[in-house]
């Protein structure tokens, strides 16, 4: 989740209802379900996906601030680039996207929105990652074992 939520076009799969997040809770609740040859309960999909959820956002933000400060420059030539472009762009509009442009540049302003980025991508990775897990609880939900004896007979007398 974390990976593929940090780098940029593929992380556009979280507008598609989360859809890395909620894998990532998935997969967890397969690998906890894989290791235990009796069913899961429900909470511990859950339990298992928020754990997921948490660490994911966690990666995701440590890995986004290398990929953003190599990306980023080529992000502020190109919004550069549209604001040139767009002749009758109303002022207010221009002013912000200016703005935006040179703050990206304020090590105060980055450090600020990637602490704002970690609590944002916690909370939405601790919601929906737990309803991945508690998907995953259902549909890699192992069958009890079986319970039926079987009666063997005591051999014939000879």
């Amino acid at each position: 989740m974390g990976v593929l939520s940090s780098l940029p076009i593929i992380a556009a799969g979280n507008l598609c209802c989360c859809l890395w997040i909620v894998t990532g809770g998935l997969v967890a609740a397969y690998m906890l379900q894989h290791n235990h040859p009796v069913p899961i309960a429900p909470g511990d999909g859950a339990l298992v996906g928020l754990l997921a959820g948490v660490i994911g956002a966690v990666i995701q933000v440590v890995l986004s601030i290398p990929i953003n400060l190599i990306v980023g420059p080529f992000e502020r030539e190109m919004l550069q680039r549209v604001i040139d472009m767009a002749g009758n762009m109303p002022p207010d509009l221009r002013d912000a996207l200016e703005r935006y442009g040179r703050e990206g540049q304020n090590l105060a302003f980055m450090a600020a929105a990637r602490a704002f980025e970690l609590v944002f991508w916690v909370f939405v990775g601790a919601v929906f990652s737990t309803l991945g897990g508690l998907l995953g609880a259902a549909i890699f939900r192992k069958q009890p074992p079986s319970t039926t004896v079987i009666d063997i007979p005591p051999p014939p007398p000879s």
